[in-house]
């Protein structure tokens, strides 16, 4: 019988993913004891094991798309809702560290056809960042740019580095390391929503902090 490694190792990936969401399930039971250094040292544990099976998320979705072609599950869903949602999961995640905004435009429409599983995990990884390196807010948007629904996460770091910006302005490879996994990740997904010839965008700048942005057409 021929060894199927490929099978082996989607499989093997996604079992750790599933045992590192019990464990973050058992870091979640921690109740906080309002002691500086056990609070922020739990928390930091919870932010990584997230981190980690958020990137085991996205290394099978890369390893779907390098080995067949990855169609997006696009459907209507409220883009209000999607980024009320995210709101809360941050709200979550900083544990009142970090104080988390939302802001929706006025013609933000009700509905948009998106994948939302895969946009959501683009911006929880976007999340994450900001959650690493923010100094005190973290700002979850929706808008409208050049006729296409935006999600954009700002945050108050110090920003993204010149080499970051530089690799997305000039469509380069992004690092297979850090921040760069996430950004290629999330141009990967952008780029399967398609409408009328166009396709999404991955926009990142800085503007008193990172502005990470995704364009859905």
């Amino acid at each position: 019988m021929k060894f199927d490694g490929t099978a082996l190792y989607a499989a093997l990936i996604h079992e750790l993913k599933n045992n590192l969401g019990l464990l973050s399930m058992t870091l979640d039971s921690i109740p906080v004891q309002a002691e500086p250094l056990h609070d922020s040292t739990v928390g930091a544990a919870r932010l990584l094991c997230q981190s980690v099976i958020d990137r085991l998320q996205q290394a099978l979705l890369i390893y779907k798309a390098n080995n067949q072609q990855l169609y997006p599950a696009i459907d209507a869903y409220s883009p209000h809702d999607l980024v009320h949602e995210l709101m809360e999961q941050t709200v979550a995640l900083s544990r009142g560290r970090l104080r988390v905004e939302t802001e929706l435009a006025p013609d933000v429409p009700a509905v948009w056809f998106l994948d939302r599983d895969l946009i959501e995990m683009a911006l929880v990884n976007a999340i994450q960042n900001s959650l690493s390196y923010a100094r005190s807010c973290i700002r979850i948007e929706g808008s409208m740019i050049d006729g296409c629904l935006a999600l954009t996460v700002r945050d108050d770091s110090d920003g993204y580095p010149e080499h970051i910006l530089s690799s997305v302005a000039s469509h380069t490879p992004y690092r297979a390391t850090g921040t760069g996994l996430g950004l290629q990740f999330a141009k990967l997904i952008v780029q399967t929503h398609e409408n009328r010839g166009r396709a999404g965008e991955l926009r990142l700048y800085n503007d008193s902090g990172a502005v990470f942005c995704l364009l859905l057409p």
